[in-house]
């Protein structure tokens, strides 16, 4: 998958999901964690505000294309990779001031148990940052579609998961919705067209 994943992208990023990055990553600050970084799509979108950031990716295959990334990167920040999963995350609980979520959700084993172990590492008041593809509900011969694809899928894209909601399971993991948006991804097949995006906040 990491060997065609940037080019199998670069067209629904040029229709605007980079746009997308950037707008979420803007105005992140302090100490953030990204969870499954991949091939690092998102490094040229963090600003000068963060002070330290942690790439968590698992995918020995994925780390091979980002490492290069990172070290081509002059950041006035530190960044530190690492192959840890998601559950459980390896760090002390109130870690991190923001936690950063993109197109991840919907591989990891269990994506209810990710959302604790996210909301466990944030500090109070610190952010969950997040874009996901979910299931097509609102769309009843689409979100058939996703429930009969999804087991061959699963195999090709990395476990990828088309029929998560994972929309419902932010807030139920205790974190408060700030912003909350769904939206088509463009230039992306149709089933994995709806996506999530926004910022929710673990409580005080």
């Amino acid at each position: 998958m990491a060997a065609w994943y940037d080019r199998t992208m670069a067209e629904t990023e040029a229709a605007g999901l980079r746009a997308w990055r950037a707008d979420l990553l803007g105005g992140l600050s302090g100490e953030v964690l990204e969870i499954g970084a991949g091939t690092g799509l998102n490094l040229e979108h963090y600003p000068d505000t963060v002070i330290r950031l942690v790439l968590s990716e698992p995918d020995r295959h994925m780390r091979a294309k980002l490492e290069p990334k990172v070290a081509a990167r002059s950041a006035p920040f530190p960044v530190e990779l690492t192959g840890a999963g998601v559950d459980p995350l390896p760090h002390p609980d109130e870690t991190f001031d923001a936690v950063v979520s993109t197109l991840v959700l919907c591989s990891v084993p269990d994506h209810e148990a990710a959302l604790v172990e996210l909301h466990r590492v944030l500090r109070p008041g610190g952010r969950l940052v997040y874009l996901e593809h979910v299931a097509a509900y609102e769309n009843p011969k689409r979100h058939k579609w996703q429930r009969r694809i999804e087991p061959l899928w699963k195999r090709w894209a990395g476990n990828c998961h088309l029929t998560r909601t994972t929309d419902q399971a932010i807030p139920a993991a205790g974190f408060e919705l700030v912003e909350a948006r769904r939206e088509s991804m463009r230039k992306s097949p149709a089933f994995v067209r709806v996506t999530v995006r926004g910022h929710a906040v673990k409580p005080v």
